[in-house]
């Protein structure tokens, strides 16, 4: 019997066409710059986004750390979203790698608009630390994968660039955004002043994360990722996998996200759930009544093989990926109608 598991899009394994193309690898010393499969992730990465340069991490958290340490320092401050992943899931490290405080918004499913952001700006005061970055995500993951469109990262980048502050995007699930909203990666170019793009969920491959922006500001990311303890050497055999995700990945997210909609619309007419995060893309979140505690639905799903995630008191999370097919998908479906 197979395991239906929607605990993240993390759990994804490598395909055996991503195996081949990871086996074929020509790689190098990275730390040199001289892994020529690392160069082309990173210089095709950045083209897509339409930013000068990247580059390969192992991990978000990392690219993400990196932005923020780069972009900010002692005695400063980011602006985010109270349930934003940098502050949420990243072990402190704001406050650890950066020395900087957090001005958290309290924004709609993770999203903050300019208004918030605005009223989050510290005037020059020495009682106060000095605001210098604003980070978005996209998708929002405890938004339920809710996700900003490119209308709204403009007013918003406006905004930064009229109080002179940078604009990061933690995108660890950015392509699901694009694919729903059927916009153009190259556009976030103009925006944004740094992009964390994470491979390794929806798009499959095992390991990594690029970290985008301008010739200078990767050039002092890089110093970053090496303290980080970030260097790698031959690991162009991880970029390969990245390349091929790119290459092949993406517009298959559609499917992902069709699935979720499915769960969203078989939750919906249960008798055990109070209510679900509207889906937009691969997440689905949803709130039990007194029928099931979280603890209590998560071993009713085990009996049935499915994994899922509790995600606080009495919410539950699930997230599609590549590696759900029909049948565990009907599977899925036909278990939750029976709970």
């Amino acid at each position: 019997m197979f395991i239906t598991d929607l605990r993240s899009d993390t759990v994804t394994k490598p395909t055996p066409e991503m195996l081949q193309a990871m086996f074929a690898a020509q790689v190098g010393d990275d730390v040199y710059e001289e892994d020529p499969t690392i160069n082309a992730l990173e210089a095709k990465a950045a083209a897509m986004f339409g930013m000068e340069a990247g580059l390969f991490c192992p991990s978000g958290t990392m690219t993400n750390q990196i932005a923020i340490k780069v972009h900010t320092g002692p005695l400063t401050e980011v602006i985010c979203d109270v349930t934003a992943h940098i502050y949420q899931y990243e072990g402190g490290g704001i406050a650890s790698n950066s020395y900087a405080s957090v001005a958290l918004v309290n924004g709609l499913r993770g999203k903050m608009t300019p208004e918030q952001i605005e009223g989050n700006i510290r005037p020059d005061n020495l009682h106060h630390p000095i605001t210098k970055l604003v980070a978005l995500e996209n998708t929002c993951n405890k938004g339920g994968g809710s996700y900003y469109t490119i209308d709204e990262i403009a007013a918003i980048s406006k905004l930064c660039k009229r109080e002179n502050l940078a604009l990061h995007l933690d995108g660890a699930r950015v392509f699901n955004a694009l694919v729903a909203s059927s916009e153009d990666a190259k556009n976030y170019g103009l925006y944004f002043d740094s992009i964390s793009v994470c491979l390794s969920k929806g798009l499959g491959a095992p390991v990594g994360s690029v970290l985008l922006g301008s010739k200078d500001f990767i050039k002092k990311s890089r110093r970053v990722r090496k303290v980080f303890g970030g260097g790698m050497r031959q690991a162009g055999y991880l970029a390969a996998a990245c390349i091929y995700a790119l290459d092949n990945h993406i517009d298959r997210l559609a499917e992902d996200q069709r699935k979720a909609k499915q769960m969203e619309e078989v939750l919906l007419q249960t008798d055990y759930v109070e209510s679900v995060l509207p889906v937009e893309t691969n997440i689905v979140i949803f709130k039990l009544n007194s029928k099931y505690t979280d603890n209590s639905f998560l071993e009713a799903l085990a009996k049935h093989n499915i994994r899922a995630s509790g995600f606080g008191p009495g919410m539950i999370r699930f997230v599609t990926h590549l590696d759900i097919t029909d049948e565990m998908q009907e599977h899925t479906l036909k278990v939750l109608k029976s709970l």
